[in-house]
């Protein structure tokens, strides 16, 4: 028997794929302490896991930032971690002194979970509620402008507050080793290696357990007309004219629809609805997914992992850089279309393209026999408990990084023999354009020729020949 500590944000995205796995562990007889927030305190104790609330340590909130936080603002989360961290401090080194966990489980985005856990030397595993990024799967993302801007021009406010936790033993190089985890770090990700981008670039210390969720129920898509569900999640789910949208697109069509709406909007605004609809503010997601159709969904890890769990083709509608990637993925295998008019037409032109034609259906339900087939809770929970896992040592990413950075060399003896040939033989006046020519192509050539190395020794791998 262990003792674990659980942590994670106040967030149910977070927390969700996380219950299942401390009631896994706690069957299998070992000590569960869950920091949490108590509007999660009545699930997490069904999974027989110690509650603890951490409520109080939660900070006064302008307008501005939970305005901010409501956006998924990357530095506003990062700051407001780190605030938490440090008015956690006291309570966390009394509690770790007190309980002396053999593991920390905690959630790549919390904080004080992975501070504490190096502060305090306990083995560490790390929950990673979306996909597992690096160099290579991060190019899945679409960031917005708007996106890119809070990174770029928040780096100087996350960096000055991450200052602060130096004297309270806290030793953070930057942002990025707080949330992304290396090839060192053990972590469970909830997606199988089929459904992982370039699942080849992490190590072994990954465990891809596949969904993490309660329900046993397969699904069944026999009833008498299709069912459309419709979710936009449950941070940006403030969408009173999307649902409206929704239902002008759907109300004269041949199908049932269900739509949860949140907490952020009011079933009772859109007025008298026609028969075949039915709004409510939250449904039990896997149910209605075991006998959707189709799923107009935002997109987040979860929904589209429970839909794909239950075979469910969607219609995606992402809203954030992270949402895009999911979506990207999951219409690459077939399982789906994007939603490029939000538009009642557009709705209704996307819903019936899911409907007419059974490929979504067929590709949706082959996703969900790999998903069934991974380890899942039992597998994170032996992982967890075997922590820390050995590794054999193998970094494929470093592998390719090397051949890259040979190729990049290459590039640019290249370049500058043509600057000096130039500049013999033509002109040395106009050289400075080779050189700009050459800075411009650089990365995109890169990419090329990096993604190109990639594919080539990730067979190499595939027939276990060790690449060179």
């Amino acid at each position: 028997m262990k003792k674990i500590a659980f942590f994670c944000i106040p967030a149910h995205g977070h927390t969700n794929p996380m219950m299942p796995v401390a009631a896994e562990l706690v069957k299998r007889g070992n000590e569960v302490q869950f920091y949490s927030f108590n509007e999660f305190k009545e699930k997490i104790e069904k999974t027989g896991a110690r509650f603890i609330s951490c409520d109080r340590f939660l900070p006064e909130l302008t307008d501005n930032e939970k305005q901010n936080l409501k956006n998924v603002s990357q530095t506003e989360m990062s700051i407001q971690d780190i605030r938490i961290t440090l008015k956690m401090n006291d309570f966390l080194e009394k509690e770790f002194k007190e309980f002396q966990p053999d593991v920390v489980y905690t959630d790549s985005v919390c904080f004080w979970g992975k501070l504490n856990a190096w502060k305090f030397n306990v083995p560490m595993v790390v929950s990673t509620s979306t996909f597992a990024f690096n160099q290579m799967s991060s190019q899945y993302m679409k960031n917005s402008p708007s996106e890119l801007a809070d990174m770029i021009f928040g780096l100087p406010k996350i960096s000055k507050e991450l200052k602060t936790l130096e004297p309270y033993g806290y030793h953070v190089k930057n942002t990025l080793s707080l949330v992304q985890s290396d090839n060192n770090t053990d972590s469970i990700v909830y997606t199988s290696e089929k459904f992982q981008p370039y699942s080849e670039s992490f190590s072994d210390s990954y465990k891809f357990v596949g969904p993490s969720v309660f329900s046993k129920v397969m699904p069944d898509k026999n009833h008498e007309r299709p069912l459309v569900y419709i979710s936009m999640g449950t941070v940006i789910n403030d969408k009173p004219d999307f649902y409206s949208k929704c239902i002008s697109a759907l109300k004269d069509m041949d199908v049932d629809v269900i739509i949860s709406c949140g907490n952020a909007v009011s079933p009772s605004q859109f007025g008298e609805l026609p028969d075949n609809i039915k709004v409510y503010p939250y449904v039990d997601q896997l149910d209605v997914l075991s006998r959707a159709d189709a799923f107009i969904t935002h997109c987040g890890m979860n929904s589209v992992s429970e839909s794909l769990y239950m075979a469910a083709p969607m219609v995606f509608y992402p809203q954030t850089g992270e949402q895009y990637a999911v979506a990207r993925r999951a219409k690459e295998i077939g399982a789906g279309v994007m939603l490029e008019d939000d538009s009642a037409e557009g709705i209704k032109k996307a819903v019936q393209t899911v409907l007419n034609d059974k490929n979504y259906a067929r590709s949706a339900a082959e996703c969900s026999r790999d998903f069934r087939s991974c380890s899942g809770t039992v597998g994170a929970a032996e992982f967890i408990e075997n922590a820390p896992n050995k590794s054999n040592g193998y970094d494929f990413l470093k592998e390719v990084n090397k051949a890259s950075g040979k190729f990049n060399i290459i590039y640019w003896i290249i370049a500058a023999v043509c600057i000096v040939l130039f500049g013999i033989f033509v002109s040395w006046r106009f050289t400075w354009i080779i050189g700009v020519v050459a800075g411009i192509f650089s990365y995109p050539v890169g990419q090329a020729v990096q993604k190109k190395l990639y594919r080539s020794m990730a067979e190499k791998r595939k027939k276990n020949i060790k690449p060179t």
